[in-house]
This record gives C-alpha cells, sequence and structure tokens, in this order.
C-alpha cells in the first residue's frame, strides 16, 4: 500500500517561521515533522511514498531526496500554480498511487497511531478509515461523529453522543477520489459526501497527537516530555 504525506501547505498560523521554512521541515525534538513521518511509514512496512509539494516545495525534495536513506521510493506531487487544498491535492496525486488503498498523513500532526494498522485493516474499509481524536481545546466541536455499534462515521447533528476531532491520518479508496475533476477542493465536502453514503468507518486513538498548526501549539510540542520521548524512540530505531 502507497502512502501520502500531505505537505504543501502555506502555514500562515506558523508565520514569520514558515516564511523561509516549509512545515514539514519544521523541527521538533531534534526531527523534523516530514522525516518523522517518513520513518514511521518505512517501519511500519511501507515501501512507496508520495508527497505532495507546494511552498517552499524545493527544500522539502532537498531534505528528503529519492527516499533511499528512509529505505522508501519516494515521489513527488508539484502543485505549481497554486496549493489545490486537501482533496485537490489528492486528486493530483492519484496518477503516482500505483495500490487500491493508501494511507493519507498530514504533514503537520505528530500521532503515535500504528500504521501497520490503517496497512493491515484497508481492505475492509469501504471507502476510507479515518483515525480520530478526543477534541483538543482549540477544535471542542469537532468534527464528526462515531457509531460504535459499527464504526461507521456519520454527520453531526444526527447523534446525541459527542464528535471527535480527525486526526489527519486516514486510508482511503482510490474510487472515491478517481470522480472529482482537478482542481482547488477542500477535503471536508468530501468526506461528509462519502459519510452520507456510509462509506467511511472510524476509530478513535487516545495516544499521543499533536496538531502542529499555530507558534503556540508547536512551544507546546516542544515541550512536551511525552512527545520528546515519543520522537527520541524514533531516533533510536535509526540509530
Amino acid at each position: 500500500m502507497d502512502a501520502l504525506i500531505l505537505a504543501a501547505g502555506r502555514g500562515t498560523r506558523l508565520q514569520p517561521l514558515t516564511d523561509r521554512l516549509p512545515k514539514p521541515l519544521i523541527d521538533v525534538h531534534g526531527l523534523c515533522l516530514i522525516e518523522i513521518h517518513l520513518i514511521r511509514l518505512a517501519r511500519s512496512g511501507f515501501k512507496r511514498v508520495v508527497i505532495n509539494l507546494h511552498h517552499l516545495g524545493a527544500l522539502i525534495k532537498a531534505r528528503v531526496g529519492d527516499g533511499r536513506r528512509f529505505g522508501l521510493q519516494i515521489l513527488y506531487s508539484e502543485e505549481t500554480d497554486a496549493a489545490l487544498e486537501t482533496a485537490g491535492g489528492i486528486v493530483n496525486a492519484l496518477t503516482l498511487i500505483e495500490s487500491e488503498h493508501f494511507a493519507v498523513v498530514s504533514a503537520d500532526v505528530l500521532c503515535d497511531y500504528p500504521m501497520q494498522d490503517i496497512k493491515l485493516n484497508a481492505q475492509s474499509r469501504p471507502g476510507g478509515h479515518l483515525i480520530m481524536v478526543d477534541n483538543p481545546a482549540h477544535h471542542p466541536e469537532g468534527d464528526f461523529l462515531l457509531d460504535n455499534s459499527n464504526h461507521l462515521l456519520v454527520r453531526t447533528g444526527t447523534h446525541t453522543q459527542p464528535a471527535y476531532t480527525f486526526s489527519g491520518l486516514a486510508c482511503f479508496r482510490k474510487t472515491m477520489f478517481q470522480p472529482l475533476k482537478p482542481g482547488k477542493r477542500a477535503l471536508r465536502p468530501v468526506l461528509e459526501a462519502a459519510i452520507k453514503e456510509r462509506q467511511l468507518t472510524g476509530e478513535v486513538h487516545t495516544g499521543i497527537w499533536s496538531d502542529i498548526g499555530t507558534l503556540e501549539r508547536l512551544n507546546q510540542a516542544r515541550a512536551s516530555k511525552s512527545i520528546g520521548a515519543y520522537i527520541e524512540s524514533i531516533r533510536q530505531s535509526i540509530s
């Protein structure tokens, strides 16, 4: 199964840091975000990884290269004229993805969910499978509900239980995106349409998760002892 790392974003809320450094190259406890993802994917048995690029993408290519030092084959889906947002970036990258199912990883998220579980369980998912987390302070309303009886995601407003937040980790079937026209497109409407058709399942991850979306949350991650220990375990795995 291939993986797609979403790395094209501008990182506006991380300015001025991202004026000169793309968000995936931000350092947290001695490793940059995209290196953490690549190491974890390689350890979980992935062989091919596609990375979408836009803002300062040349710096990411220079840092990561062809992937051989990670034990991976890395290909790049470049968004040259403008960033295509999440769903648009996925559609743009489909021609580089060979597997029927593929994992998606947001480059600006730290999470210790075992990626091999996405790989093992992908075949049983109707359209896709989202890893959900408890709602953080900056997103208290959450994104989607989870029907515990069948693990299907459901739209907010249809059940009484609380919603969960989408972690930025998922696996999808290519057929979910193939009908979509190329161009700029947000992911949320695509997910909501799939949820309406009962095509998305989910599970709740209760381990480490941090969205490095602002300078404040970056500083919190850098100060976190649990995140530091987690990244140190990753570093030790390659030493």
